[in-house]
């Protein structure tokens, strides 16, 4: 089982991207997905954790991830306010938002790292709400790009789930262009290659 957790703040969609990864998995086959926002209600940019389950089996646990094996940050600046290696296992794959190339990025610990200024895509893209980058699509085409977990054609499959019509193709397009742009460091340098049914990407965890 993958235990992914989202870190962000309320209005970025941080729910949202943790329910179309959970969609997404199962429509590319995966027995076992769960989905849910772990810490309190939702409130417009106060910090807010969700949290993605992904098996091939079924999955019997509901409890809060304390370890995951993957951590997507949505907001750099929550760095210095929730303690997300804390929550990363060890070698754990980290996805940041931020303007940086992954081996610019200056993180204490032996992290695989995967990088995007997602608030960049979002805005070229038209994805804003209320002024504000939607960041959380183009973080999904990051993490299909360094987990290989769920491919990009799910993740798009996952999207028109959500959304439909104008909103979806836009969507999709920041997401391909978040797959592309994305910026990765291996610090193990032993990438695990995904299997029969995710994507051709190496598993950067474990």
């Amino acid at each position: 089982m993958y235990e992914v957790i989202w870190h962000g703040r309320g209005g970025q969609g941080v729910v949202i991207a943790a329910q179309i990864l959970a969609e997404s998995a199962y429509l590319q086959g995966f027995k076992g997905v769960t989905s849910a926002p772990t810490f309190g209600p939702e409130r417009r940019g106060a910090p807010l954790t969700a949290s993605t389950r992904i098996s091939d089996h079924p999955i019997r646990t509901f409890a809060q991830i304390e370890k995951a094996d993957i951590a997507v940050v949505l907001d750099w600046s929550l760095f210095g306010v929730v303690d997300i290696l804390g929550s990363l296992k060890p070698k754990g794959l980290l996805l940041i938002n931020t303007p940086q190339k992954a081996e610019e990025v200056e993180i204490e610990g032996s992290w695989n790292i995967a990088t995007l200024d997602a608030a960049a895509v979002a805005i070229r893209f038209h994805l804003l709400k209320e002024g504000a980058p939607m960041v959380n699509t183009p973080m999904l085409g990051v993490f299909a790009k360094a987990s290989g977990l769920v491919s990009l054609e799910h993740l798009e499959k996952g999207l028109k789930w959500k959304l439909s019509g104008g909103a979806a193709a836009t969507n999709i397009a920041a997401l391909r262009a978040a797959y592309e742009e994305a910026s990765l460091k291996n610090r193990d340098r032993a990438p695990i290659v995904s299997g029969n049914n995710r994507g051709s990407v190496p598993i950067f965890i474990r």
